[in-house]
Order: structure tokens, then sequence, then C-alpha cells
């Protein structure tokens, strides 16, 4: 996904949630410099902290990550077809990964669903609140944990804190399919 979307996504989201930079920076610990960098696209966050910005501003990073950001609702449920769900390819954020994005018509989840297609190299590790869930649906997954490396087929599955260094990557000739859950403890709710 293009910066310049993303960035123009925060900074719009931020006005509709009638926050300045200096209050979104209040609410996340991040400078206020450092924000209006990344609304300009002159800094690429990383995950850990767009899912900080998006818990300040009380929305879920799939949020971010959309081409077209419409206005916030309170919607009770979420049905999505599968044909027409969204596909964020990847970044420089997220090297490797294509996401299909669950319920994401759904704000103010605690939950984030996804299906990711894992990438064969590993370019780095991924660190954040919360805890995380990945059931294999389709290929091989080598998935590190800290220091533990496990081996994952289809059908299994693991569970675990998310704030301890993990990635995973797929094993053999086709990309591993994964439906991932990411949960947020602290999620800022307005």
């Amino acid at each position: 996904m293009d910066e310049k979307i993303i960035s123009g996504n925060l900074k719009r989201l931020r006005t509709q949630k009638r926050l300045t930079l200096q209050d979104l920076a209040e609410k996340t610990g991040l400078t206020k410099g450092y924000l209006s960098k990344v609304e300009r696209s002159q800094k690429a966050p990383p995950y850990s902290t767009l899912t900080k910005i998006a818990g300040a501003l009380d929305i879920e990073v799939t949020t971010i990550l959309s081409k077209d950001v419409l206005p916030l609702e309170d919607v009770r449920i979420c049905l999505s077809r599968g044909k027409n769900r969204p596909v964020i390819r990847e970044t420089d954020q997220f090297p490797g990964y294509d996401y299909e994005v669950l319920a994401d018509g759904k704000p103010g989840k605690n939950m984030e669903p996804f299906i990711i297609h894992a990438p064969f190299d590993i370019t780095r590790t991924y660190s954040h609140e919360g805890e995380e869930f990945i059931y294999v649906m389709d290929g091989q997954l080598e998935f590190c944990y800290g220091e533990d490396t496990y081996i994952l087929n289809p059908g299994d599955n693991i569970y675990f804190d998310s704030i301890v260094p993990h990635v995973g990557k797929s094993l053999g000739n086709t990309k591993s399919r994964l439906m991932v859950v990411i949960y947020f403890y602290k999620r800022n709710r307005s």
C-alpha cells in the first residue's frame, strides 16, 4: 500500500475525531513532530506504531490501511462476503505479507481478523501489545517466537502473547495461508 494513502488516512481520521496533533501525541506517547512527519509521508511508521495510533483514534489498523476511508460510524454487526474482501498487498512496513481483511466494516473491534499469505523470507520480527491466534489453512509455516521455532501444518494453530518478538515464513513451494486474529488488551475507547 502506498505510504501517501496511509498518511492521508491518518490525518483524515484524526481530524474526523477532532483531535490535534498534540492531542494524538498525548494519547499515543509519540511526539507531535513524529506524528506530523507520518502525516506528511516523511516517516513510515512500523506496525506497532500504527496499532498505537489506531488505539488512540479508537479504530482498527485496517481502517488506516484502507484505500477509501469513509466517515466513521457505529455498527453492531458486520457481514463480509468473500468475493468483496479487500486485500492489502505487501508494503515497506509489512514486506512479503498480503492481508485479506476480514470484518472490515466493523468499527470498534478489539480483535483484528485477517487471512495472511506468509512470505518465504523473514525480513523483520513483530512485537506489539495483545494476544494473537494463528490457524494454518494451507501450506507449511515456520513460526519463530522469541528464541523458539515451531513448524505448523494445515489444521495446526498457535495462540500467544504478541509482545514477544514473533514472525512466520512459508516453507515449501507455495505460500502458507493463515487465519490470524489479533486481540488488543488496551483499546483506547472514547
